[in-house]
């Protein structure tokens, strides 16, 4: 399990943030040709097998990749800083209440600015608390925010969601936000 945590780590950075340390052409939805990335990655020291690729694509728990139908492409599901890609996601109607995860370090800043992107194209955001909870974690003592969803979408703010279950939206100011 290193060497999938390894290559999927290694996929996240090419197929989300920098795919020119490989010399990889993403298009404008972020799909990457399967056949170059695995050659790209073979010649920049980094040998990953189709089925190698094919077992980091089913093992992640948070499903961040997707492979197209014909099974040719792949592609991050968000989580994206390339200002070129946009992955072309519907405007979705989201449940009432959103939560999103976060250090307690960072709620004072999200008290004054609200909940901004970052290095992202969009504020991610989930269904349950639970995974808030698992996010929050990561990035030091948890916090989850509760997230009035439905009134931001009734005062015009646009939500997405991904592929693998992940809300999206550009910002949410803190109106909206309840802190706990």
């Amino acid at each position: 399990t290193d060497h999938l945590v390894q290559t999927s780590k290694f996929l996240s950075l090419i197929l989300r943030h920098a795919p020119e340390k490989i010399s990889l052409a993403l298009d404008a939805q972020g799909w990457a040709d399967i056949g170059q990335l695995l050659a790209q990655s073979a010649s920049h020291g980094r040998s990953i097998s189709r089925e190698q690729l094919n077992d980091v694509v089913a093992r992640d728990s948070k499903r961040r990749y997707a492979i197209s139908d014909d099974g040719l492409r792949i592609r991050a599901n968000q989580g994206h800083s390339l200002a070129a890609v946009d992955i072309a996601l519907p405007p979705a109607t989201p449940p009432a209440m959103l939560y999103h995860g976060t250090a307690s370090r960072f709620v004072e800043a999200i008290r004054a600015a609200g909940l901004l992107p970052g290095a992202r194209k969009h504020v991610h955001l989930s269904s349950n608390r639970e995974t808030a909870v698992a996010v929050g974690a990561r990035h030091g003592k948890p916090v989850v925010l509760a997230v009035d969803a439905a009134a931001m979408q009734a005062q015009g703010h646009v939500f997405y969601v991904s592929a693998n279950g992940v809300w999206l939206t550009d910002t949410v100011p803190q109106v909206f936000i309840a802190f706990a």
